[in-house]
């Protein structure tokens, strides 16, 4: 069993170090702007992702501006296509200790080639005092 653990790590590590040297420049950039109520959501964490198999890559952190927007970016070389993500943690309309943890996955169209040309993908405008698929409370992010 450590042998078969073993090799899986192994090809994990490998395939990640492979990725950087063979595989392709990706990058992606999110925009958007944050409400709660009507009102800018301002100071709201909004961090960039890549969705890992194994684990999950930061790409990019941001808290919005005064007015609620947001831009964040990230760029990555591997042999497979990227699967960003941004994870938005917020206490609208929520008073508990631990924040609000709203998730939006970016399609694979809004990935573009190369590091230096990103595609841009704009969500919008977003009303964090909507309910959202998979909403969870995250005390540690």
């Amino acid at each position: 069993m450590f042998k078969i653990a073993l090799v899986f790590l192994s090809l994990i590590v490998f395939s990640h170090a492979l990725g950087g040297i063979v595989g392709r420049g990706q990058k992606v950039t999110v925009i958007g702007k944050l409400t709660c109520n009507g009102a800018p959501a301002k100071d709201v964490k909004v961090k960039l992702y890549e969705d890992g198999t194994v684990y999950d890559t930061k790409m990019d952190t941001m808290n919005t501006l005064g007015d609620g927007s947001f831009s964040v970016n990230g760029s990555q070389t591997k042999i497979r296509k990227i699967d960003p993500k941004i994870n938005i943690y917020h206490r609208c309309n929520h008073h508990s200790l631990c924040p609000k943890k709203v998730t939006i996955h970016v399609p694979k169209n809004a990935v573009g080639k190369g590091t230096k040309e990103a595609q841009l993908f704009d969500i919008g405008i977003l009303n964090l005092a909507n309910k959202f698929p998979g909403e969870t409370t995250d005390c540690i992010h």
